[in-house]
């Protein structure tokens, strides 16, 4: 009862609030109609006002504000929320305009048959009014949305000056957003032209100054003006990423804060009255990958409704293959991991964003046969995506057993267990490291691969579809470069970089699991005979490069603020990585992203006896004995030692930059 009677005397309080403010708008806009009453008929008669009778004028003028009442209150004017005053606004005030002068000349014509009032007056009060209607709320408008602001602020008052970057719809949605805000963090002082196609137009007001080939022109020309930018702001949704390193090194060279406006989703989002956020470049938004044309529809019905196991769910890409399913309605999500902590953090994360999606948190280790059988099993999967493995090249290289336990046996238990309970599809992720593998991470991958495709040609039209999703380095994943770098980075360098010529293919988690996503639904029946899907890549990146650009987004500059150091490739690494073997033929599919391997015979019988000695060499930790096997089953793995990686960076000091 308690909090209903406080809950009553708010709602009283704001119906209060309310009524006080629709009578102060109402007396407002009366105040206008008869002030606009005397200014049309002054405009009309000039001085000639003064010589009519005060009781015609005087009972014209109650009249007219009789009628402007009436319609006013019908219009619903003095609810209006100056506010958010827009057109509609704006042609509801016209209408009610017209209809009170209206009105006036039939309450008019019927007391004094018009003979009072010159018929050109109410032409004139017709604009008058709207007028005075009109431009207050546009003002009141205009002074809440900061636009006004410049008139008494020097340079900018307490907001940042921001030069943006692209003069299509992004910067439109930046600045309508913009001026949403009322303590707006920025001040736009102009527009650069990155497509040439505005130049010297307006956009919301603010001037294109310039194109892309006279940023730095721009920048003068405002520093001159006293209104140097503080920062600089991308606004286009796919930047070209040559431009977007230009403006890197522009902007570290100039000392200004390089941004990008928030994805259209945010913006969308945001609450009404807030500023955009802006979100700092990162080092994906670099790499230039292109936008593929992706089948959602078909993803989402393979997915929506159905029964869905994620091995190795706690980590970079299961984590993401988690999130990127639970929202497509699965019918039920189970989540296994061998890491207790890694396994809570994304179910905690899964129930906090899918609170009524059913799941299944199971701890277990991939190794373990009668564990995986039960899972599956009791998961009643439609669909399995096995990402649990070992993957960190320098420690599969000192624990060979451990690899081949997780990557091989692992895979081989999981792909027995979908046979054994029957279900539809598994996809199992692969990596580039098993194209000609120099390390124990890419044979055992690619003997896993070879499992998955001997397994699908023998359970072709009869057992689970097994889909393999081979590409490359996952931007931010767990033991990449990446978060290496960042560390480095937070301790003031250096950064270590194995060989200046090293490449890599990088893509985000993101994009990486949205492809394996549609891998999955690709309809080909190669597939069906153990083809492999190879994402597409896009250009390989030097790890050195990679490093420079992480340095200069920090602010830095490269082998000046912060050194670089070459330590010389290790045990297993390869200076490239390949995505296709010289004995497996490519071919196109109907989605540019997505290429087909076809895959070099296995016999599953045979690979199954070559994982049971590999099992029992490993499990009794005879690692000499496992990798001679792991060579055995995987002819084309040439293992590479320690002193070999040595040899292969001779004279490293001598061809650093």
């Amino acid at each position: 009862r308690d909090k209903a009677s406080v809950f009553g005397k708010k709602a009283r309080a704001m119906k209060a609030w309310m009524n006080s403010r629709v009578s102060l708008t109402l007396g407002h806009d009366l105040v206008m109609a008869a002030l606009s009453f005397y200014i049309a008929l002054y405009l009309r008669l000039g001085p000639g006002l003064f010589d009519l009778s005060q009781q015609i004028v005087g009972l014209g003028l109650i009249a007219f504000i009789a009628c402007a009442a009436v319609v006013f209150v019908v219009f619903g004017l003095p609810r209006m929320v100056w506010r958010s005053c827009a057109m509609d606004d704006m042609m509801r005030i016209g209408q009610a305009v017209i209809v009170t002068l209206l009105l006036f000349v039939a309450v008019q014509f019927v007391i004094t048959r018009l003979d009072d009032f010159p018929r050109s007056f109410l032409i004139i009060d017709l604009f008058v009014l709207t007028a005075l209607l009109a431009l207050p709320r546009l003002a009141f408008r205009a002074i809440k949305d900061g636009r006004l602001s410049h008139l008494w602020e020097r340079g900018g008052g307490n907001r940042a000056l921001v030069l943006l970057i692209g003069a299509g719809n992004g910067s439109a949605l930046f600045l309508r957003e913009l001026a949403q805000g009322s303590d707006a963090p920025y001040r736009v002082v102009g527009i650069i032209d990155d497509q040439g196609e505005h130049t010297g137009q307006r956009i919301q007001g603010v001037d294109v100054l310039g194109d892309w080939d006279q940023v730095e022109t721009v920048l003068d020309r405002l520093a001159a003006r006293g209104t140097p930018p503080q920062r600089l702001v991308m606004t286009r949704a796919e930047p070209n990423p040559d431009k977007l390193r230009q403006l890197v090194d522009l902007a570290q060279a100039r000392g200004i804060e390089l941004s990008r406006m928030p994805r259209l989703p945010a913006l969308q989002k945001a609450e009404d009255g807030a500023a955009p956020t802006l979100r700092p470049v990162e080092i994906g938004d670099l790499l230039g990958r292109p936008e593929n044309v992706l089948d959602r529809a078909a993803v989402s019905t393979l997915i929506s409704g159905k029964r869905i196991l994620v091995t190795g769910a706690g980590g970079s890409i299961g984590g993401e293959l988690v999130r990127q399913i639970a929202r497509l309605g699965p019918a039920h999500l189970s989540l296994f991991d061998v890491s207790e902590y890694a396994l809570y953090e994304i179910d905690l994360e899964v129930g906090e964003a899918f609170p009524d999606l059913p799941r299944t948190a199971i701890i277990g280790d991939i190794r373990d046969r009668t564990r995986v059988m039960t899972a599956v099993a009791d998961s009643g999967a439609d669909l399995i995506f096995h990402a649990a493995a070992l993957k960190h090249v320098p420690l599969m290289e000192a624990n060979v057993d451990e690899a081949v336990l997780t990557n091989v046996i692992g895979t081989r238990n999981l792909a027995d267990a979908a046979r054994a309970a029957g279900v539809a599809g598994m996809v199992l992720i692969s990596t580039d490291k098993a194209v000609n593998p120099t390390n124990v991470m890419g044979a055992t991958k690619r003997l896993a691969e070879a499992y998955c495709q001997a397994s699908a040609t023998d359970t072709a039209g009869t057992g689970p579809r097994f889909t393999i999703v081979r590409f490359g380095n996952v931007l931010g994943s767990t033991g990449s470069v990446i978060p290496l770098f960042q560390r480095q980075l937070a301790r003031g360098g250096p950064l270590t970089v194995t060989d200046p010529a090293m490449t890599r293919y990088f893509m985000t988690v993101g994009e990486a699991v949205e492809l394996v996503l549609q891998a999955a639904v690709l309809d080909d029946s190669r597939i069906d005979s153990g083809a492999i899907c190879v994402l597409d890549m896009g250009q390989p990146v030097r790890i050195l490069d990679l490093a420079e650009q992480m340095i200069r987004l920090s602010g830095a500059r490269p082998g000046r603020d912060v050194k670089i150091v070459f330590t010389g490739l290790r045990a297993g690494e390869k200076l490239h990585e390949e995505l296709f073997h010289a004995g497996e033929q490519v071919h196109r599919t109907r989605l540019s992203a997505i290429h087909l391997a076809t895959p070099r015979a296995a016999d599953l019988a045979m690979l199954g006896r070559q994982c049971d000695g590999l099992e029992a060499a490993a499990e009794a930790r005879e690692t000499a004995r496992t990798l001679a096997l792991l060579g055995q089953a995987v002819p084309e793995f040439a293992p590479q030692s320690a002193d070999a990686a040595t040899a292969a960076t001779d004279n490293l000091a001598e061809r650093a930059p």
